[in-house]
């Protein structure tokens, strides 16, 4: 079972560009926040969602850094 964004498995991940992936790293950091914020206000309805968020943010870490080291490839522009 994996836990996280049923959007962010790291199959589709491959298929984002660099650009696309730091705009969902952004979006994923943002949300993050906002459940923090709600948690420390005792406002948070589902506990569960913080450790997805978490885990979405550490794929799109490690598609990036396997990018950087040339373990992964980027997807090819095709025009």
């Amino acid at each position: 079972m994996v836990i996280g964004t049923k959007d962010l498995a790291p199959t589709e991940l491959d298929g984002f560009d660099d650009e696309k992936l730091v705009a969902e790293l952004k979006k994923a950091k943002e949300e993050l926040f906002n459940l923090r914020f709600q948690s420390a206000t005792g406002q948070l309805e589902s506990h569960g969602r913080l450790k997805a968020v978490r885990r979405d943010i550490a794929r799109i870490y490690t598609i990036l850094r396997e990018r950087e080291l040339g373990i992964r490839t980027a997807p090819s522009v095709s025009e």
